[in-house]
């Protein structure tokens, strides 16, 4: 049997390696549901596809999420969150830490200003020599329930070659018929865009499985609480906003000293949402405070550490784990897919 994209790509280093070296029969139980890996990946293939007709093919760079920027800091954990998991994020070592910030969607020119999800990718080098990833957006939630609006959007969202531009017809029919996007579309219209990706919270958006030394499993949501304090644009800076700045701002912000983020955990209970990303946990569930992300440098994207890495999701060091979340397990595929084209490019 010929290896599959993730393994071909994991033994260059290049996407999951804690999937490269599980055994067949776990590898398979990180996928959705009822699927087999091929057909994971050409679902995959085709949401990447459907991303290129709908922003173009932009020779290596990333198919989503393309146009960012680096940064590089450490990351100490607090020892007392290794009562929820024997995580070494949570040893209180200093980890390095290679992030990534970003603006949603496949445009390498789109506006800093666009009411459009921001993304920070994290990479934690741990100190055993492992990796740990982090891929949050600044929405508390996700936009789709399933794979299938993944690829839904993005065919709406497809070029008419001829005209140049979008069908608005699609994408009112798209809207129409995906209830699940409403509650991100809701967050994205009530709050303005950020005005620094250093002044901005960050979500896990799923939901994850911390694992003590006894093997007990808490269910937990993630997020990054700046310590500079959550702003947004005014509405006039919306409006007179320049389309580039927040590659400029950060770098700037990081050059008079560090800026920190503090991790916090979500604790769940048994009966809270575990699958489906578009659902908040009430409100009132207990919050630990469980370490601080530093950043002392950032340098645009084409020179920074993080261009050549692949913010695969389901890169987890011991101690915390996946649920059975589509979403979440698709986004690996989907990763995989998009860094391999992006790996034949150059």
């Amino acid at each position: 049997m010929r290896p599959s994209r993730r393994e071909v790509l994991a033994r260059a280093g290049g996407a999951s390696l804690a999937l490269a070296f599980m055994p067949a029969v776990a590898r398979a139980d990180l996928l959705p549901p009822d699927t087999g890996e091929q057909k994971t990946e050409a679902l995959a293939d085709r949401v990447i596809d459907a991303l290129e007709r709908a922003y173009g093919r932009h020779r290596g760079l990333r198919r989503n999420h393309t146009k960012g920027v680096g940064a590089r800091g450490v990351f100490v954990g607090n020892p007392e969150a290794s009562v929820y998991s024997r995580s070494a994020l949570f040893s209180g070592a200093t980890i390095d830490v290679v992030a990534r910030f970003s603006l949603a969607g496949g445009d390498p020119e789109a506006s800093d200003a666009e009411r459009s999800p921001r993304g920070l990718g994290l990479e934690f080098r741990m100190p055993d020599g492992g990796l740990h990833h982090m891929t949050l957006l600044h929405t508390p939630m996700f936009f789709a329930t399933t794979p299938k609006t993944f690829l839904d959007k993005f065919v709406a969202l497809a070029v008419d070659p001829k005209t140049g531009t979008h069908d608005p017809a699609k994408l009112t029919a798209f809207q129409a018929s995906h209830p699940d996007i409403a509650s991100q579309v809701k967050f994205l219209a009530a709050n303005n865009p950020p005005a620094s990706y250093a002044s901005c919270s960050y979500y896990g958006i799923h939901t994850f499985k911390c694992v003590d030394a006894r093997n007990a499993m808490t269910l937990v949501k993630l997020r990054f609480a700046p310590q500079d304090g959550d702003e947004a644009l005014t509405d006039a800076e919306l409006a007179t906003a320049p389309r580039d700045f927040l590659e400029k701002a950060l770098i700037e912000r990081l050059a008079k000293g560090p800026a920190r983020w503090d991790l916090i955990l979500t604790i769940g209970e048994p009966d809270d949402e575990q699958l489906d990303p578009t659902v908040l946990w009430p409100a009132g569930r207990k919050e630990v405070t469980a370490g601080t992300l530093t950043l002392t440098s950032a340098a645009p994207a084409a020179v920074a550490g993080s261009n050549k890495i692949n913010f695969d999701p389901l890169v987890m060091a011991d101690g915390i784990e996946p649920t059975d979340d589509p979403i979440l397990l698709f986004r690996s595929a989907s990763y995989a897919t998009s860094f391999t084209r992006r790996l034949r490019d150059v």
